[in-house]
């Protein structure tokens, strides 16, 4: 499906956050948020649907993606969860959205997680890419399990200068592998993938990334201005909100585990479906499913 939604700009106190708008001003808001190497167009076949129900749909491009861009110079490129979860709030305080439906994965779902476990007032309900999206940052450095370990070489990559380089030179190269590696049984992996790597094009992406990647090991220190937000974080919040977990059977960076290890962190109505046949990019892959996720949350 082609993406006719025009780019709009929400200028905040950080970011001036490009984001595609479908379906009417005053219909409810729904915000969807992309993950780590991707892009809007990961909502193609979900944003027109949820229009055509007379929803507000707002799909956003992160940090160091697409058209989004950093008001000054001067203000630290950082890619730490606090720092994504600011800038929902701060979207959703500039375009006078008090309370909004969220669906989001990988980065973006560990934005809407957080927004979720500290200002639940401000979410209708969430979707949740691979359930509680909340890093733990004060235990990451405790190793984990070999094959686990193997699935995350890029993180180890770009903790390097070689993976700086690695990531500056061959950005694109380096991206389409992590999709085929992370959903490795989707079929339209080189047909998808040449729609979104553009948005990679960013002047703030390698710096967005690589901060991400080394602050949530604490190798790289955060924004102060965040610092309150990261230790609000390290006491792993609960989500109170009613949440749908998608998590997909296939994925290559994070398989969806036999038993619900994350059901505690929810308080909530809560329900996990685990997606067979789907890899990490869970609304591409399985646009039916999430959209019936979202919409079984917000008709319930």
């Amino acid at each position: 499906m082609n993406h006719d939604a025009q780019i709009q700009y929400a200028l905040t106190p950080s970011l001036n956050i490009a984001y595609e708008e479908h379906g009417p001003s005053t219909g409810d808001p729904v915000i969807l948020l992309h993950g780590f190497p991707y892009s809007p167009r990961a909502y193609d076949e979900i944003a027109p649907a949820l229009a055509a129900k007379g929803y507000r749909v707002i799909v956003t491009y992160l940090r160091g993606f697409g058209p989004t861009r950093f008001n000054s110079p001067d203000t630290l490129r950082s890619g730490q969860q606090a720092a994504l979860a600011q800038d929902l709030l701060d979207l959703m305080d500039t375009l006078a959205i008090k309370q909004a439906a969220l669906c989001g994965y990988d980065w973006g779902g560990r934005a809407a997680c957080i927004v979720a476990a500290l200002w639940p007032e401000r979410v209708r309900c969430l979707v949740t890419g691979d359930g509680y999206n909340l890093q733990n940052i004060p235990n990451s450095t405790q190793p984990l399990d070999p094959e686990t370990e193997h699935r995350f070489w890029y993180q180890y990559y770009f903790h390097t200068p070689r993976g700086v380089e690695g990531l500056t030179q061959n950005r694109r190269a380096l991206c389409e592998l992590l999709w085929m590696l992370w959903s490795p049984t989707w079929a339209k992996n080189a047909e998808r993938y040449p729609l979104s790597a553009p948005a990679f094009d960013n002047p703030d992406f390698v710096e967005v990334v690589i901060h991400s990647y080394r602050h949530r090991f604490m190798y790289a220190p955060g924004d102060p201005t965040l610092e309150w937000m990261e230790e609000a974080l390290t006491q792993q919040p609960m989500i109170s909100v009613p949440t749908i977990s998608l998590c997909g059977a296939d994925d290559g960076v994070g398989p969806a585990t036999e038993i619900d290890e994350d059901a505690e962190r929810f308080t909530g109505p809560y329900e996990r479906r685990v997606l067979a046949g789907v890899g990490h990019n869970i609304p591409e892959e399985a646009p039916e499913a999430t959209l019936k996720a979202i919409l079984d949350l917000l008709e319930s």
